[in-house]
């Protein structure tokens, strides 16, 4: 990492400098808006609001100097909390300094990233590149699929019910009760008409729910959402299985989306994965960039067959293009971060780093095992659950907690040191996992 005199070196004012009728021109950000700690801002209802501590940036001026002062505050405060993060899908080891001369431009992927735009400062060249990448991953059949860079899994996850409601207005989508919370969001948002299905106790869903279920239904379309890779447990639901019960219900008209968030750049570099991709017969999926891969900015990739994203293509002459993502202005440097990602890697890059998270998840498999705290983990995940920790340790390690279990997730950057510190202060912890605390 640089330090944070250096980084400023980087990101100053636009400045022209040079003499004899020459110029050069450092393309860099402007400062961001000066802050003043106020302290607890009292103000009725809209200090109750706000909180303790809101600071007005209308009211504030600060000095150069303290804006650095803020700024490296926060950048000691949060380096201290990586070292304890253990509880979420995120990849910390990562170097973009490369990239750096492009946060200097107003990239915009708007439209299409198939197609021309009137809209040129973009990066859907990088952007094709990284959607046949994610289609290759993910065994799309040639010309079929079509993709685009997302703002992460909860956009990928909309696409794809988007995608299925446009093609079944009348379907009903069928999710376990794993499912990531943002899914009802999304079927709300979409009006979708949808049903929970149960979920066994691996957090795999339950398949004679499902066919009970679709069975009393089976007047109108299923849209199955699977998950490859449930949020708490890493379960992943049986796409064979989802199969069976249509073809054991003689439904012919039906759609699966598939949410790979974290195991879809996983299962693609191990040996004698489970049935999750194209090859099974999904209709779109959805993969996290930030998360296995790394990124700075939350990012992701989804895929879609064709023939459904043409269902949803509309002309916009405004920007030269065609309307098939769902935002308008799109990022156009997660593009760039996705692609440098996998030309520094590749793929034996890659299947090294899943090797090592698995290793890390054997590791802590082993070590929470030796203290008595029941861990379990699927095959071919790095998520290890194990019972559940007080709320103290749970917010020092930035756990994820529900119900009676707790995971860690053993990321690119877990080490057997911080397994090892982490075990250490469990073994330790003898509070109650349901008594309060506040930070």
């Amino acid at each position: 990492m640089m330090e944070m005199m250096e980084m400023m070196e980087k990101f100053g004012n636009v400045t022209t400098s040079g003499g004899g009728g020459k110029k050069k021109t450092r393309l860099v950000p402007s400062p961001p808006p000066s802050f003043r700690d106020m302290g607890e801002h009292a103000g009725g209802r809209q200090g109750h609001l706000r909180g303790a501590g809101y600071n007005d940036p209308m009211n504030a001026e600060l000095s150069p100097v303290d804006v650095q002062d803020r700024l490296q505050a926060k950048w000691v405060q949060l380096q201290d909390a990586l070292a304890t993060h253990f509880g979420y899908p995120v990849n910390a080891d990562f170097d973009y300094s490369p990239l750096w001369r492009f946060l200097g431009l107003p990239l915009n992927n708007i439209g299409d990233p198939f197609t021309t735009s009137s809209y040129r400062i973009n990066t859907h060249d990088f952007e094709r590149e990284v959607v046949d990448l994610f289609s290759r991953l993910t065994h799309a059949p040639t010309n079929d699929v079509w993709g685009y860079v997302t703002n992460g899994g909860t956009e990928g996850n909309m696409y794809g019910m988007f995608l299925a409601r446009e093609l079944f207005p009348d379907g009903v989508v069928y999710y376990s009760e794993d499912t990531h919370y943002s899914v009802s969001k999304i079927l709300r948002l979409l009006h979708i008409r949808n049903i929970m299905i149960k979920s066994r106790p691996d957090g795999a869903m339950d398949m004679e729910d499902l066919h009970e279920t679709v069975r009393i239904h089976r007047d109108v379309p299923p849209i199955v959402f699977a998950n490859i890779g449930t949020t708490m447990k890493g379960a992943i639901d049986d796409l064979r299985a989802i199969r069976a019960v249509f073809k054991d219900l003689a439904l012919h008209r039906h759609y699966v989306h598939a949410d790979a968030a974290l195991s879809g750049m996983i299962l693609p570099f191990v040996d004698d994965p489970p049935e999750w991709d194209f090859l099974a017969g999904i209709d779109s999926v959805a993969i996290s960039g930030h998360k296995m891969i790394g990124s700075p900015i939350p990012c992701g990739v989804v895929l879609a067959r064709r023939k459904h994203v043409d269902r949803i293509a509309r002309n916009v002459e405004y920007v030269g293009s065609l309307d098939t993502t769902i935002p308008g202005s799109r990022n156009g440097l997660t593009p760039l971060i996705l692609w440098f990602a996998w030309q520094q890697l590749g793929t034996e890059g890659f299947r090294q780093r899943i090797r090592h998270c698995l290793d890390m998840a054997d590791y802590a498999l082993d070590r929470l095992r030796q203290i008595g705290r029941n861990p379990w983990r699927h095959r071919h995940s790095i998520t290890v659950v194990f019972e559940r920790p007080s709320a103290r340790l749970a917010h020092r390690w930035q756990l994820a907690v529900q119900d009676d279990i707790a995971h860690i997730i053993t990321m690119p950057q877990t080490t057997r040191d911080m397994v090892d510190r982490f075990v250490a202060e469990l073994a330790q912890d003898t509070m109650d996992p349901r008594e309060d605390f506040r930070p």
